[in-house]
């Protein structure tokens, strides 16, 4: 029986955008992956609480953090094998980790937090909050920001993960993006050589 939260392995570099709500996410991982011409994965958190308040109003409690979980691992390891040697993700469970301890007083269900530390990413880019904040019904942080970007932040650096911060207007981060997943692709074929 396949496990639900368990990542499939992969050769390609899985890159994920990182960060707190309404920081650019979804534009860049679209732009990136249209230009690399592969594939990105969506955040299943919005898609999942987006059905949930369009049909009770209601927003994330605990008892969604597992279904949550599940089907972001479920959409990254369906998108991973039609990847062209890199998949973008906007979100994974790490981003899951962060908001479930930030909204949960610290509490992660230790089923995301297994998940979290047996499943590998080549990069992280945070996005900066220097863009605005745009309203939707699931965004409800908007002067939280600053302080969301430095907790998404701390984790990457209590992890030790590789991380890149994407500043600026959305060109100069699809350019610092782009600049920098290049080089990775190219030492990765000067590996294989």
């Amino acid at each position: 029986m396949e496990k639900t939260l368990e990542q499939h392995p992969s050769n390609c570099l899985k890159i994920v955008l990182f960060g707190p709500e309404s920081s650019g996410k979804t534009t860049l991982a679209k732009q990136l992956a249209a230009y690399f011409k592969t594939e990105w994965v969506p955040e299943y958190m919005r898609i999942y609480l987006q059905k949930k308040w369009n049909e009770k109003q209601e927003k994330c409690e605990v008892i969604d953090l597992i279904p949550i979980a599940e089907g972001q691992m479920k959409l990254e390891n369906e998108m991973t094998p039609k990847a062209n040697k890199v998949l973008f993700l906007d979100t994974n469970i790490l981003e899951i980790k962060t908001y479930s301890e930030y909204y949960y007083n610290g509490f992660c269900p230790s089923e995301i937090n297994t998940c979290n530390n047996e499943s590998v990413y080549s990069l992280y880019f945070l996005t900066g909050v220097d863009v605005p904040w745009e309203f939707d019904d699931l965004r409800d942080r908007p002067d939280e920001r600053e302080k969301m970007f430095c907790t998404f932040e701390n984790q990457l650096i209590n992890y030790s993960l590789r991380y890149e911060v994407l500043m600026g207007s959305k060109v100069q981060r699809f350019d610092a993006a782009v600049k920098i997943i290049e080089e990775m692709l190219k030492n990765k074929m000067d590996v294989n050589k």
